[in-house]
């Protein structure tokens, strides 16, 4: 259906209208509709707008967790991690990563080693494996040598995430539920003191409707606070801007992922390779912009990353004029005070006059994030389906030989069944003679544009080129070399003329240099201070370490054992795997 034919369905009851189309909104409208709900997603700006874009691309177990002492948003996530990675070939796919160790970082060798093990048992496997110096530096032969003592690698995965947000929205409209972008909800409808309804504003034409449903949640993650402040709650949100660098992989060379402590302040910082470009991130600091404004990376934060680069790529001579590009994302995440990297990622949610409210998270737990959320509304949708716990999270893909009569290669092939499902082959038929080569450089194919124009609600060009595929963040200036040809496509596809594809051009470049493309070097701080080692706060972390941390150390050993002993007891009673 098109965006003025949904429009036109608005004013019929439902049993679930979710405010928030990143990928807490999209997980709930998935999982709502498979409990047999009639449910309705509305989105403010574009489906995976804000930080469901702007993610790491990590679908992670969160191995910094255990060192914060969150064991069980561990074990959710490793589990989560592999129920996508089977369930999502071509969309979520598997990374290696590396940890490297030098002199006097923290944590060491023994205590890394600890948290490795409990990690790959929580997910039932035994992925790592600790490498010398020698040995590490064949796995990333660029990276600094000067007191390097070697390092782990282990396995992890990662996702384009806008393109998960989006399989999980059009799975659930063919399921039968509703999905609108350039929705806004500007007010909530409350009868007898509890919300019963929304009022929506669609952004693109400036009409109204009030929609009336038996239960509203608000999954508009940074903005939460918004609509709860409608109820009269206190505010309780901390957003987070989270920063990247993007840089080509000619240039920045990583056959996967490599982390280690940032040399100026510790914190856990990555080098990622991802559709042929390698990310640099990731920073975490207090959001204090408008909430409603594109975020983009700071000056400041520029440097930091960038001090990344040059003090474990010396030898590389990257600088920041070599950068394609850069994003940033706004984390919900709730406020205790604490520095911002100490703050809790895990979900809540909130039931607060009608109003069910579901904030924080992460974009590897979503599914359980959703189930918890319909769960605490089953008293107000006591008809609403049991879970089935052997459910997949994403449908299964047509068969793997659908599109072997295309000419594409086995690895497209998989790469378009991830990420466009049962859509893919129609995909495929839709493109013209030339279409099904890549723009460039990239994987993206050209038949990939023509046909997020046609069949996926694109509104503005920025919809197109940042979200529906990721030319903005992969070609120069945003793609501007393919100008014409860009152009071509969405006027037939989008019926923009020769001004309204002007003024969107025009737009999506301002957009552009404002907020994804790198900074001016001029504004952006020297970083070579954050490159130099400080000894002195080195040797007082090394003794902190030594005397503060034999205890968790421990701790974390015995944890690990006990750990070990259960999940043997259940997998032997259960006589193999356990159901997840």
């Amino acid at each position: 259906m098109n965006r003025e034919t949904i429009w036109n369905t608005l004013d019929q009851p439902w049993d679930l209208v979710i405010a928030g189309g990143g990928i807490t909104g999209a997980g709930i409208l998935r999982e709502a509709t498979r409990l047999g709900l009639r449910a309705l997603l509305l989105e403010q700006r574009d489906f995976a707008w804000g930080t469901s874009s702007r993610s790491s691309k990590l679908v992670h177990g969160g191995l910094r967790y255990l060192r914060q002492g969150r064991v069980g948003l561990t074990y959710a996530s490793v589990h989560e991690r592999e129920n996508l990675l089977e369930d999502g070939p071509g969309l979520v796919l598997p990374l290696g990563f590396l940890w490297a160790t030098y002199e006097g970082s923290s944590p060491g060798r023994w205590l890394f080693e600890a948290g490795l093990s409990l990690y790959d048992l929580l997910a039932w496997q035994w992925s790592h494996t600790y490498y010398d110096a020698e040995q590490f530096q064949m796995l990333a032969p660029h990276l600094r040598r000067q007191a390097l003592q070697g390092g782990f690698a282990y396995q992890d995965a990662q996702t384009d995430d806008a393109r998960l947000v989006l399989r999980l929205i059009q799975e659930a409209v063919a399921a039968g539920a509703v999905a609108l972008n350039y929705a806004k909800v500007t007010g909530l409808v409350r009868e007898d003191g509890a919300v019963s309804g929304v009022e929506v504003c669609d952004e693109a034409t400036g009409a109204t409707q009030t929609v009336r449903a038996r239960a509203v949640v608000n999954a508009t993650g940074a903005w939460a606070d918004r609509l709860r402040g409608q109820i009269g709650a206190r505010p309780r949100l901390r957003p987070l801007r989270g920063s990247h660098l993007v840089f080509p992989a000619w240039r920045l060379p990583v056959a996967q992922a490599v982390s280690f402590a940032h040399p100026y302040d510790g914190r856990p910082v990555f080098i990622i390779p991802w559709e042929a470009v390698t990310i640099v991130g990731t920073t975490d600091v207090d959001y204090t912009d408008d909430l409603d404004a594109e975020p983009s990376i700071s000056p400041e934060e520029t440097a930091y990353l960038m001090a990344v680069v040059e003090s474990y790529f010396p030898r590389l001579g990257v600088t920041l004029a070599d950068a394609l590009s850069s994003f940033a994302g706004v984390r919900p995440v709730i406020g205790t005070g604490a520095d911002p990297s100490q703050e809790s990622r895990e979900h809540v949610v909130w039931a607060e006059d009608g109003l069910l409210t579901v904030t924080g998270g992460k974009l590897t737990t979503f599914r359980r994030i959703a189930r918890d959320a319909l769960e605490k509304l089953r008293p107000r949708l006591p008809e609403m389906a049991e879970w089935q716990e052997d459910a997949p999270v994403l449908d299964p893909l047509p068969p793997a030989d659908v599109l072997a009569d295309t000419g594409l290669d086995g690895e497209v092939r998989e790469r378009l069944l991830g990420r466009y499902g049962a859509a893919a082959p129609a995909l495929v038929a839709a493109a013209r003679p030339d279409e099904l080569a890549p723009v460039g450089e990239t994987a993206t194919l050209w038949a990939e544009l023509r046909w997020a124009a046609r069949a996926e609600q694109v509104v503005h060009l920025e919809d197109l080129l940042l979200r529906r595929v990721r030319l903005g963040l992969l070609l120069p200036a945003g793609g501007a070399a393919f100008t014409d040809r860009i152009q071509a496509i969405c006027t037939e596809e989008l019926g923009w003329d020769e001004a309204g594809w002007q003024r969107e051009w025009a737009a999506y470049q301002a957009l552009w240099r404002c907020c994804y493309a790198p900074p001016d070097p001029a504004t952006v701080p020297d970083w070579q201070p954050l490159t130099r080692r400080r000894k002195r706060k080195n040797e007082m972390e090394a003794s902190r370490f030594t005397f503060r941390r034999v205890a968790p150390v421990g701790a974390l050993a015995s944890l690990l054992l006990l750990v070990a002993y259960v999940l043997w007891r259940r997998r032997k009673k259960a006589g193999g795997k356990p159901a997840l």
